[in-house]
């Protein structure tokens, strides 16, 4: 299945609630979730039907999916690697998806949306400890450090997106100096740091099947 191309704001009305997809757009009344809370489709209004068993935890696969945008393969990957590791599965798997390149940028203010960010990236805007990285799915580590690469700070989203962030914060795990348009890793993110509501925990027992 090729990644999806179409309306974003259907993802967030299928899933019920915000998947900040839209960047800006996210945080105003323009929002689809805002303006008509409905599943998409001739019959949204008449879906009603209590999920239960394997529907919940598909339901919450999808959204950790369409939150970070990546695809079936690439998530069952994770979720396999996340299984080998010491530790609880679930939280490993949300700290496998939060170390992303694109995700960081996301977080750290630098694009509005994953999306733009997984754009900005693959064009090479960016630099991890010294060396251009144009992977989104790159794992970025404790200790390293983000800069945006040279005429790139006058890249016009970045500029944009550093504007917007303001409003939403930076997490704990993540330091930013405007300045120098440098970011640090300071440590890996805990769940508590992760401010997600899904029940990774569903994923883990879908999987586990």
């Amino acid at each position: 299945m090729a990644r999806y191309v179409g309306p974003v704001c259907r993802l967030c009305r299928r899933e019920g609630m915000k998947l900040f997809l839209k960047g800006e757009r996210c945080y105003t009344e323009k929002c689809a979730i805002e303006k008509r809370n409905l599943p998409p489709g001739q019959h949204g209004k008449l879906r009603k039907a209590k999920l239960v068993g394997y529907g919940l935890q598909l339901r919450e696969k999808q959204k950790v999916k369409r939150i970070y945008g990546v695809l079936e393969n690439q998530f069952r990957r994770y979720f396999e690697m996340a299984d080998r590791t010491r530790g609880i599965t679930g939280e490993t798997l949300l700290q496998l998806l939060e170390r992303r390149m694109d995700n960081v940028i996301y977080r750290l203010g630098l694009a509005t949306s994953r999306a733009q960010a997984r754009q900005l990236v693959r064009h090479g805007h960016f630099m991890v400890n010294g060396r251009k990285v144009d992977v989104p799915s790159y794992q970025v580590k404790a200790g390293d450090t983000i800069t945006v690469r040279g005429t790139s700070a006058q890249n016009a989203s970045i500029v944009h997106a550093m504007e917007e962030v303001k409003g939403r914060g930076i997490p704990e795990w993540l330091t930013f100096d405007a300045g120098q348009m440098t970011g640090r890793i300071q440590s890996l993110p805990t769940r508590a740091q992760i401010n997600l509501p899904v029940q990774e925990q569903l994923i883990v027992e879908l999987y586990s099947k």
